[in-house]
Formats: structure tokens, sequence, C-alpha cells
């Protein structure tokens, strides 16, 4: 018995042997795992535990002048999965089509796909609606995961869009002021760390780094007048079956942009699908030049004025409406004989503003056009924009300084014409636009947007000179239809005849445009509307946009109105204005011909180079203007007959201002202008 016992006892002994050998091993290796490796296999448990994820910065607001919101971020949902931990595809894909109104057959092809590539995340959809959210949410799947996210929201949809822009699924900008301010709306994103569980959903978190939000801008852009430009250009495209439009208002004195109209236009809170919605985001304003045409004759005729001895009354032989300049016959819409400047101007006669623009010559020409702005960047914040076309005078032909003169060969944003009119409408400096009047930074204070000096452009004299003569080009002009009830304005029509380039003609369809300003004492808008690819006059389609919008924008920014609603055809003043003028208030032929004859003798004189080269001109004894202000219309005309001055006058009652002012001196032939009000 003692012998059998020993072999078991051996054998006792040798499992115990092991199993000590054993335990010291596991021992020996769980010191090793908790003491040596601990640091290790820890950073692996945090890394399998934990992750760390960008906390996305509020993108900053934009807002009006008046501080109503254009554009805000907001706190959305997006949903998720691992397409590793899907139970089944082809459920999951019906559950997300039926709620998230996807296709359901491109959405499984795209699971099946991730898996197959044993891809761990999945994009389903980003930036839910609250009720699809709510609606993911009530389901008992836990594959389904949510991450927060911002979205762009602007709350007045299509207004303002051009202006703004949008942005992408990456909230950065890609059109608008979205796009050129992005790196200051943007902000700058935090991080967390968060812990999650076996299935990777979060139980705890801890912020890093806090994100900073961008910086909110407040727009030069007053939305009740933007509101008012868009619809009356909405309507004015589609009553008269144009292609496009665009209009901007701007303050002459400030650069201030109030309004930036385009149509079509786009809800920046859509994506676009099709090619008509990515065409319709176009700035044209901004972005799209165009030959202007007539309203060109603007910036011929102040070039008249300041550089050569043509006044407003100077007399321009029209030629009958036809004029061979070199190898071109030019023609007139009518068969005008002999027109003043001023006629030239408000009657739109390409013969008269080609004669002007001979008489200034090319070089003096291609430097107002340049001094108005033309073919240059306007600067302001918004991406695409064009500086149009202006040729270098090397580049010029024989003919060109016609061309020129009466607003073809060369190519003009609506801003740049706006810009130009508020030349005439400040008295004479070339404003910067801006459409950016502050910024405010997280938790700072708001910082005005800095302002460029403007440049003097023109004499205020020859402002002034050009502010008159475009009133008559609305009162007894082209532009008549451009006449806002209640208030006083001066404008210039365009009708330029669009180029085909594939038939290498012109067509009949038209850039028609109207620009101009108002009130005329004070002016508070400049305001330019064009209609592309209209089938009649600028004077008719796009005149009464101008007098729609200036009537509400004036009313909106609180002018006051300087002229009956209605302008009765006989009033008081009216039968003392035709009735006691003495003979030769009535008969330019009383006018001495010294200056008056410049245009027509110009002609006469033309070099191969297409300058022209007018005689001197002599200038008889002089007057000094007298004291008009305060006076009535009947003690004005009484004094300025008596003294054999002649006088133009606009509005009724008292004179309150006059040009040129009194003492002043008087060259023969030329007028006094007198504004009345009452």
């Amino acid at each position: 018995m003692h012998h059998e016992s020993q072999p078991q006892q051996k054998r006792i002994l040798f499992l115990g042997v092991i199993g000590l050998c054993w335990a010291i091993v596991l021992i020996a290796r769980l010191l090793y795992l908790q003491t040596i490796c601990h640091g290790e296999y820890q950073k692996m448990a945090r890394q399998q535990q934990m992750k760390v994820e960008e906390i996305p910065a509020p993108r900053g607001t934009i807002v009006d002048r008046h501080g109503n919101t254009l554009a805000m971020t907001l706190p959305v949902e997006s949903v998720c999965v691992n397409p590793m931990r899907l139970p089944d595809p082809q459920t999951a894909a019906e559950v997300f089509a039926r709620i998230l109104d996807l296709d359901r057959a491109k959405l499984y092809e795209d699971l099946k796909k991730a898996i197959e590539q044993r891809r761990g995340f999945l994009w389903i959809k980003r930036r839910i609606t609250d009720e699809q959210a709510r609606s993911l949410k009530s389901l008992p799947f836990d594959w389904i995961e949510f991450r927060k996210e911002t979205s762009r929201r602007y709350p007045n949809g299509t207004t303002a869009a051009h202006v703004l822009g949008s942005v992408d699924h990456e909230e950065r900008g890609n059109a608008g002021i979205e796009q050129s301010m992005d790196s200051v709306l943007r902000g700058k994103p935090g991080l967390q760390r968060m812990l999650t569980d076996s299935r990777r959903r979060g139980y705890d978190s801890e912020i890093i780094e806090h994100p900073r939000a961008g910086t909110n801008l407040r727009l030069t852009i007053d939305t009740r007048i933007q509101f008012a430009a868009e619809q009356s250009l909405s309507r004015a495209v589609r009553e008269n079956r144009a292609w496009t439009g665009s209009l901007v208002v701007m303050d002459p004195k400030t650069g201030e942009v109030l309004a930036m109209a385009n149509y079509p236009t786009f809800d920046p809170n859509t994506n676009p699908t099709s090619e008509a919605e990515l065409k319709a985001r176009q700035n044209l304003s901004i972005s799209a030049p165009y030959e202007p045409g007539s309203v060109f004759k603007v910036i011929t005729l102040a070039a008249a004025l300041e550089t050569t001895r043509l006044r407003p009354d100077s007399l321009i032989d029209c030629g009958h409406g036809r004029m061979k300049l070199f190898t071109r016959v030019i023609h007139d819409h009518d068969p005008y004989g002999t027109l003043t400047l001023a006629e030239v101007l408000a009657k739109s006669s390409n013969v008269g503003a080609i004669k002007a623009g001979l008489a200034v010559g090319e070089e003096k020409l291609y430097e107002y056009v340049r001094r108005f702005g033309f073919g240059q960047l306007t600067g302001i914040p918004l991406p695409s924009e064009s500086a149009g076309r202006v040729w270098p005078l090397k580049m010029w032909q024989a003919t060109s300084i016609g061309s020129v003169a009466m607003g073809h060969e060369v190519m003009a944003t609506n801003l740049q014409l706006a810009r130009a009119a508020a030349v005439i409408a400040n008295g004479g400096y070339l404003v910067q636009p801006r459409l950016i009047l502050s910024r405010k930074a997280p938790d700072g204070p708001e910082v005005p947007e800095p302002v460029k000096e403007p440049v003097r452009a023109l004499r205020p004299e020859t402002a002034a000179k050009m502010a008159s003569m475009m009133e008559g080009v609305v009162r007894a002009g082209t532009g008549k239809n451009a006449q806002p009830a209640g208030y006083s304005a001066a404008g210039k029509t365009g009708s330029a005849q669009i180029w085909n380039p594939q038939l290498r003609r012109y067509t009949s369809q038209y850039n028609a445009s109207f620009m101009g300003f108002a009130p005329l004492n004070n002016p508070r808008v400049v305001i330019v509307v064009t209609l592309n690819g209209a089938t009649k006059y600028g004077g008719t389609v796009a005149a009464p946009v101008f007098r729609e919008v200036a009537a509400e924008a004036l009313r909106i920014l609180d002018v006051r109105k300087d002229l009956p609603e209605t302008l009765p055809d006989e009033t008081e003043d009216r039968n003392l204005a035709t009735n006691d003028l003495p003979p030769a208030f009535d008969d330019p032929g009383e006018v001495t011909d010294e200056a008056p004859r410049i245009a027509g003798a110009s002609l006469k004189t033309v070099r191969n180079d297409g300058e022209a080269t007018p005689p001197p001109v002599q200038y008889a004894s002089t007057l000094r203007v007298p004291d008009f202000t305060g006076k009535t219309l009947r003690k004005v005309l009484e004094e300025s007959t008596a003294s054999g001055i002649q006088v133009e006058w606009t509005g009724y009652g008292i004179a309150r201002a006059q040009d040129p002012p009194a003492g002043s001196v008087l060259m023969p032939g030329e007028r006094v202008r007198v504004q009345f009000a009452r």
C-alpha cells in the first residue's frame, strides 16, 4: 500500500509544481502588464474609449444697416452610421429613405459599398430638419448616430440673395459676401474630448478648446429698399420679356450701396439642382459688363464742358440726323437739325454727342472716361467683380472716338455706371462703393469700416451744369417716364443694341438702361437699372423702374418732397413763363455765335486721327450774375430781362438756389439756372 501511494504523491507534487510555475508566470505577466506596460495599454484603452471631436464655431451674423438679420447660423442635427454595425443595410436604406426623403436604391448601394470597403463611418444626410431628427430618434435602432452641426439660414429668402451669396456643406462661403468675407465670418472651431461605450456612444465629454464665433457684419443694404427694387425689376423684366435685369441703388455722397438687385434670382437656403439655377446666382450688377450706349453721353458731354468752349446752350449742327465719320455713317433716331448741347443730351442725339466728342479729342475723352472710374474695379467687397473694358488709346481706330462718345467700344457694369452718376450728383467726386458699414467681433465693440477718401473728378460747376442738363432729360426729353411723383430728378436713358458675335452684327434687341438721381437739389439716391435683351428703348422699359424705385426709396428715407404730386399743365408761374418773357428768351439766334458755333465748326477740321481742332473763341464783354435767391419767379424774370441775362429755371415758388452763384462772371450765351421751391 505504501509503495502504491508514492507514484500518486509524485504526480500530485508534479502537478503542484506545474501549477505553481503557471501561477508565477501569470503573476509575472500581470505584473508586467500592470506595471511595465501600464502606460501603453492605458493609451490603447483611451483610444478605444475616447475620441476628440471638433466643435463647429457659429458663423458670424449678417445684418442690414438697421440691424435686420440677413444671414444667421442655427444648431442642427446630422445623421450618420457605422456601416460595419448595420444588421441589415436594406432595412437601413428603407428607414432612411422614407424619413429623410432619399433615393432608397442609391442609399442601399452606398451602404453596401461602405461595408465591402470595411468603412467605419458614413454620412446619411447632413443638417436634417428638427422633425426628421425627432422621427429618427423615436426608432428603436441603436445603429443610428447623430452629430451636432450648424446650418446657415437666410430668413428673408431671395431678398439680397446676390449680395449675401451662400455657403456649401462645410459652411464655407461660395458666393457673395459669404465668400469674399469667409475668413472673417467663419470663426475658429473648438475641440472636445468624449468618452464612449462599447457601441461608440458618448457618455461624458470635456472641452479642450472653446470655439470662437465669427465676426458679425453690418451691411449698407436697406432691406426695405432692396425688396422694392427686386419687386420692380422682376416685374419689368417679365412684362417686357427681357432676358435678365440688374439694378443698383447707391448714396451718391457716401458710396453706400442701399440695394443691389438682379433677375433672375435664387433662394440661398436651397442648393442649385440645374444649370439654370446656377446661372441665376450670377451677380449681373458687378460681373456682367455691357456696352452702355447713350447713358455714356453724360461722360462725353461732361468732358466737353470741362475741356472745350462748349456750354449747355452752345449750338450743334446735327446734320438732320446723319453724319459721316470717315468710313462710317451715323444716324439719329430723328432727323435733328441744330440743337443746343443740353438738347443733344435730352434728345439723345448720336450725331451731337459725336461732335462734342470730336471737340474734346481722343486723349481728353479717354482721360475723362478713366476719371469716371470706367475700366477699373470699384473695390466693392464682392467676388467676381469685372473691371469692364476701356481700350487703351493705342488700340483706338479712327472711328473709335465716335463709338466711345455714344457708349460703344466700352463696356461697363451697373455699379460702375452708378458710381459715374454719383460724380454728377455729389458735385464732382468719384466715391468708392461701400457694402460693409461695420464689423463686430465676439465680445468686442462694433468697429466702423474704413472709408476711402473720394477723388475729385469734375469741377463743381461742371457737375451742376450736367445735373441741370440731365434734369432736362427727365423733364422734357427721352426720360419723361422716369419722373417720380413728388420729387425732382435727373438722368439719362440708354438703348444699346446687342452685338451678336455669331452673326457679327447688331441685333434688334437692346441693353435698355436708365441712370439717374433724385431729388435734384440734394440727391439722396443714385439708381441705375438695366434690362438686357429688351425689344424697346430704355426710356420706355427702364425709366419706369427708376421712377418706382426712386419714389419708394425716397419715401423710406423720409426725404421731403420738392414737387407737387401731379404737375398741372397750367399754373400762374407757367403762364408767367410763357407770356411775360421777351423775345430774347425764345430766340436762340439772339445769342452771340462765338461759343455756340464751336461744335459745328470743329467737324470741318477733323484730322485723320479723329481728333477735332476747333477754332479759337473770342469772348465779348461779360456780365456779373445777380443774386436771385429769395425772389419770386416774376421778380427774377423782371431783373434778368432788364439786365439782358438769360435764365433757365425749374420748380415754382421762391428761388432757393442758383448756378452760377451771385457775383460770378457770366460768359456770352451762358444762362443762369435758378431752382424754385415752395
